[in-house]
């Protein structure tokens, strides 16, 4: 979902410049701002005491994100962390409230978001108690492939690492690896040169 720049800033929004692998904010902290992503990638991260991140999502331009302490005024849930250059848009929390008060439409679209990412977070977690690991990066792919996020849309090459893939469904990368190429195998996806097409 994409809030129309030019309405956001006439409430108040403001650009921010992060460069790659700055802290938009940390899990843990207050949330004073909507964010949306203008260009550039962020990663939504948990990080465990060893420093190995669990990635919730990966956002890209247009998208929103860090919006659920805007409404229940809880913390932050996970880490944002600029993948690479990266320009965002903030809107203040207080002004953000009000605007979706004000235009009913932006507030239902943004009801849809929510619903659709605990829908994926619930099949990501069903796939991660039932299935086997091919299941579990099947879930994830179909998830991407339904929104049409992280594969190249005229060539269907996915966009994301193994290690993306590990980090985002809780397995090793080997795990990750040896499971695309059974999956290959079986002709439920294609590895060319060490590129995957779904």
């Amino acid at each position: 979902m994409m809030i129309d720049t030019d309405m956001l800033l006439a409430w108040g929004a403001s650009y921010k410049k992060v460069h790659a692998g700055g802290i938009v904010f940390m899990e843990g902290n207050t949330c004073n701002f909507y964010y949306q992503l203008v260009s550039g990638k962020v990663r939504w991260v948990n990080i465990d005491e060893e420093g190995k991140e669990f990635i919730q999502i990966i956002i890209g331009p247009g998208e929103c994100f860090g919006e659920i302490p805007l409404f229940d005024d809880g913390q932050y849930a996970a880490t944002a962390i600029a993948d690479e250059e990266t320009v965002l848009l903030r809107l203040h929390k207080s002004s953000f409230l009000q605007l979706i008060k004000d235009n009913a439409d932006i507030h239902f679209d943004f009801t849809c978001l929510l619903a659709k990412r605990v829908r994926f977070k619930f099949d990501l977690i069903k796939s991660l108690a039932l299935h086997s690991p091919e299941g579990k990066i099947a879930t994830l792919l179909e998830h991407f492939k339904k929104e049409n996020k992280n594969f190249c849309t005229d060539c269907h090459q996915l966009k994301l690492t193994r290690q993306q893939i590990a980090d985002m469904t809780g397995l090793r990368v080997e795990t990750v690896i040896r499971s695309m190429r059974n999956m290959h195998e079986r002709g439920e996806l294609l590895i060319d040169h060490g590129k995957v097409y779904c």
